[in-house]
């Protein structure tokens, strides 16, 4: 008797978290960013420079020259092949082909660091994703035999800023968003490439896993070893605000890098080390928010600046982390996160609407330096772009309960188990993987 009392109130319950999520116009939005972006190419006017950032209180990009040391080179053309996806436009792939072109000088230089993946692989990555252009094909074999010169096996890491070797004192320095561009290795060792790339990547997943983090799952943001035997000697902030802080953006790509890598490997340990630095990012999110201060321990919060780039990057890889999922459980706590920080970032606050041609508002680059604070930033515009066609992809008809709201989750299972004659019907995932999409 007591559970036919308890029942309706726990499904009221269970109803209640339910209707709070918020539906996502993931055709309402991707259309914003198709006209946002024609509002750019109509400033820039087919320019040979690519946008980089917004101030908050400009309405223009600033443009930057596509050379080797411009970390987000490739951004911009990667956003034109997502638009191109979304609307078929052939104009607008002529545009993509344009600017990814841009980049091809890139291609023939020696590694200057580890952002070779983010300037190659988000353009001509998706271009040849797209369009099967032989000739992207092979620019991204030979992108990935370079970024390899970087690694060290003595270390088991990737280099990524030679330059800060010597004026840092950081003889082999990996910094957290080294991970991002393993992808680009993983892809080549399927394409035709050489297969110790698949080994390289792998091993500095690993090596990463072991010394970037603390024990709660927290990055550094800069790894430092030492170059004769290899062994681990700190972790250290560049961008965050302590060496001990949870730096935003930072634990974003490591959501992302270690997704991706139990999507490449399907290595367990790395499913169950992305749910760690995913639980530890959702954890310290503001109550009822899912945009995150630049840094979670950044001492003037609730006055410090929001950070869209990092929540976006994140809703990326949690629509990727729920349909690798082997945990139903989890799989609908992170694509409930996922889809309430894509409302989040769609809702007025964030949008940039026609105040200027970026998608996005409230992004932090780098407060330390004081560079791009409180600014629209090209890849806060990419992995927007990119979350909202995964989430077209995906066959989504329920929306789960509250994800940070365990009592929930037990409440509901308790009414699950105890009445048998009332169903829920949450409607499965569908499972297929971004890399399966990547491969059509």
């Amino acid at each position: 008797m007591k559970t036919w009392i308890l029942s309706p109130v726990l499904l009221l319950i269970c109803g209640c978290q339910i209707d709070q999520i918020k539906n996502l116009d993931v055709t309402k939005e991707l259309a914003y960013c198709d006209a946002q972006i024609k509002k750019t190419l109509a400033e820039i006017e087919h320019s040979t420079r690519m946008p980089r950032n917004i101030a908050d209180i400009a309405a223009r990009w600033k443009m930057v020259d596509a050379t080797i040391d411009e970390w987000t080179a490739g951004f911009f053309p990667g956003i034109l092949w997502y638009d191109y996806e979304y609307t078929r436009d052939e104009k607008m792939r002529e545009t993509a082909g344009h600017y990814t072109h841009l980049l091809e000088p890139l291609t023939k230089l020696p590694a200057y660091d580890h952002d070779l993946g983010f300037q190659l692989f988000c353009s001509y990555g998706n271009a040849y994703r797209l369009t099967g252009n032989e000739d992207y094909r092979q620019i991204l074999l030979n992108a990935a035999d370079t970024l390899a010169t970087l690694f060290n096996p003595e270390v088991g890491t990737i280099l990524s800023w030679p330059r800060e070797v010597k004026s840092r004192g950081w003889p082999h320095n990996t910094i957290i968003d080294n991970m991002m561009n393993l992808e680009m290795l993983y892809w080549a060792a399927k394409n035709g490439g050489d297969k110790r790339l698949y080994d390289i990547a792998t091993r500095h997943a690993e090596t990463t896993m072991k010394h970037g983090f603390r024990e709660d799952g927290g990055c550094y943001h800069v790894a430092v070893y030492d170059t004769i035997d290899g062994h681990f000697t700190r972790g250290v902030t560049h961008q965050g605000y302590a060496d001990s802080s949870l730096w935003a953006r930072g634990q974003a790509w490591a959501i992302y890098g270690y997704t991706m890598v139990y999507r490449e490997t399907g290595d367990k340990k790395f499913l169950r080390f992305a749910e760690k630095v995913t639980d530890l990012y959702l954890s310290r999110l503001p109550e009822n928010e899912y945009v995150p201060y630049w840094d979670f321990d950044a001492p003037g919060i609730p006055d410090e600046p929001r950070d869209a780039s990092a929540a976006a990057i994140v809703a990326s890889a949690l629509l990727e982390l729920s349909g690798l999922e082997d945990n139903p459980l989890k799989s609908k706590e992170y694509l409930t996160a996922a889809t309430r920080t894509l409302v989040e970032l769609s809702s007025e606050k964030y949008q940039s609407r026609d105040t200027k041609p970026s998608f996005l508002r409230h992004s932090v680059g780098h407060y330390p330096a004081g560079s791009e604070i409180d600014y629209s930033i090209i890849y806060a515009d990419y992995y927007y772009m990119e979350a909202l066609t995964r989430y077209r992809e995906m066959d989504i008809h329920a929306y789960p309960y509250d994800s940070r709201k365990p009592e929930v989750i037990i409440l509901c299972a308790c009414f699950l188990l105890n009445i048998s004659k009332i169903r829920l019907s949450l409607s499965p995932l569908n499972r297929r993987s971004w890399n399966t999409r990547k491969k059509r």
